[in-house]
Parts: C-alpha cells; sequence; structure tokens
C-alpha cells in the first residue's frame, strides 16, 4: 500500500510494503545481548495439572512462560516513568503513551569520541576512557533536517559491528570498550530541536556506572536532577528507544518510523520501531 504524507508543504509517498525492523530479534535461552549483568531473557513450557504446553512434550499445543527485564534483555523502549516514581499523576506508563502510526524520522551515524577531546560536561564527572556522543556531532549530522523532520531521531553508532546484537555490556568489560553514551549538551540540543523519541543502538543513553544519576535520562525528560517526581514543565510525552539495530545497508536520511509497543502497564516493554522510507513527490 502507498500512502501520501504532507509535511512542510512537501508531499511524500510511503510504501507500507517495505519496511526495515529496528528490534534485535530476542532469542529466549539463547545468544541475546544483555546490559547491567542482568539475568538472561528465558522461556519454559506452561505446565498445569496434566498439561503442559509443549507439542515435542506430548503436548496439545505450545504455551510458553517468558521471563525478561525489558530494560536489559533488548530493545525495549521506555517513558518518564523509568526515573519517577509510579504513583506520580505525570509519571505516564508505556500503555498510556500515544505513538503517532508514522512519524517524520531522521537517521544519522556518529562515531563517538573521547570525552576528553570534548568541552562537553556530565554528571558525574567523565573518565578517563569515556566516550561519548557530543553536541557537536549532533549539530553536523542533525543541522540539515528542519525540526518539523525530526520527532523521531535514531542514532547508529559507528563502527556498527554485528556484534551489537548479542553483545554483553558489564562491569567485566574493560574501559575501552564500555558503551558510549550522551553528554549533557548533546541532550540539550535534542531537547532544543524539538525531539519527542530517541532511538539509539547504545544500551542507555547514560553511563553504565554514573552513581545512579542518570543525568541524561533527567534531561531528555526535564526531570529536575536527583528528584523523581515529574513537574508541570516535564515532557511527559517522550520515550527512549535503547538497544536497536540499524543495518548497514540503509542511509542515513530522512524516513517515517512506526514504533509498535505491547499496552504494558508498566515504565518499559520491549518494542518494535519500524523504519519506511520517505519518497519525496516532485511537484509536475
Amino acid at each position: 500500500m502507498k500512502i501520501t504524507i504532507e509535511l512542510l508543504n512537501n508531499h511524500y509517498q510511503v510504501n507500507t510494503d517495505f519496511s526495515w525492523s529496528l528490534a534485535i530479534p530476542l532469542a529466549f535461552n539463547h545468544q541475546q545481548p544483555n546490559h547491567f549483568d542482568a539475568v538472561q531473557a528465558s522461556s519454559k513450557a506452561m505446565q498445569a495439572g496434566g498439561f503442559i504446553g509443549d507439542t515435542e512434550q506430548g503436548g496439545s499445543c505450545n504455551v510458553n512462560e517468558l521471563r525478561l527485564n525489558p530494560h536489559c534483555n533488548g530493545t525495549h523502549t521506555e517513558t518518564i516513568a523509568h526515573i519517577c516514581d509510579f504513583s506520580a499523576p505525570l509519571s505516564v506508563m508505556l500503555s498510556e503513551i500515544t505513538l503517532p502510526a508514522l512519524m517524520p524520522s531522521a537517521l544519522i551515524s556518529i562515531t563517538p569520541e573521547l570525552a576528553s577531546q570534548s568541552s562537553d560536561s556530565y554528571s558525574p564527572n567523565f573518565s578517563i576512557n569515556d566516550r561519548i556522543i557530543t553536541r557537536t556531532a549532533l549539530e553536523q549530522t542533525l543541522g540539515r533536517y528542519e525540526n518539523e523532520q525530526c520527532q523521531a531521531v535514531i542514532i547508529r553508532t559507528l563502527p556498527n559491528e554485528l556484534d551489537k546484537q548479542t553483545m554483553r555490556y558489564s562491569a567485566e568489560q574493560r574501559a575501552e570498550q564500555q558503551p558510549a553514551f550522551f553528554s549533557r549538551e548533546a541532550i540539550l540540543y535534542l531537547n532544543e530541536r524539538g525531539v519527542e523519541h530517541l532511538l539509539v543502538d547504545m544500551p542507555s543513553i547514560d553511563r553504565l556506572h554514573d552513581d545512579g544519576l542518570m543525568t541524561c535520562h533527567h534531561l531528555f525528560w526535564l526531570v529536575v536532577e536527583g528528584a523523581h517526581q515529574p513537574s508541570p514543565t516535564s515532557l511527559i510525552n517522550k520515550t527512549i528507544t535503547e538497544m536497536i539495530y540499524v543495518d548497514n545497508h540503509l542511509n542515513d536520511g530522512f524516513y517515517f518510523i512506526n514504533i509498535q509497543t505491547p499496552a504494558f502497564v508498566n515504565d518499559a516493554a520491549p518494542s518494535r520501531p519500524v523504519l519506511y522510507a520517505a519518497q519525496l513527490i516532485t511537484p509536475i
């Protein structure tokens, strides 16, 4: 099916029959990505009375019980409730977020740089081997796009190795192997540009071990640093999607994206971002 979308007085054609998933397939009980040394996602056949949910064991059908941690076992989308008390009035759960069917999005590729070579900042202070996404890098890659084209921003970090799909991000990794993260100034720039949905191929927009401050999460949602209560000025309808994988055959550019999530009454859930090419229609 082909649909036409008008944006900034331009018309784009989107063929919904052709799309690319940015979600890492989650292989329960097998090799999978992992963050923060979390327990591996697993599945087992349901057993109740004389029923067993496994046809290979004589069951009439397959019924698996799944165990997973959305934040640590693969591609997931999270809301402001990730850093705020669930009981807070403005702490929006994923089931309450309305995600447009197709959102204007910019796909950019960035090589993280050593924090020691940047004037950007972070809290806690940078360590010697920290690699970051800087404000300057975002300005250089997003500068060609209008704000209206950046409702969602998708960031592919370079080099883009296949092992991102099964990487274990843990404290046991050498310092120079720790995942990149964002500087304060980089997140503030995304806020200035009006970015509502941020998608990244790293396990977190914050440093793996950050003394529990989660500085960039607080900045992105405009929650007072150190607080767990949203304020009337907090950006409660924004989302962050982490641990995506953007295949190398996809070129940087302007797209439309659909972020698919289950209606979990929770701060986060496994998700499936789907990317669609945006073909500019030339006026006759």
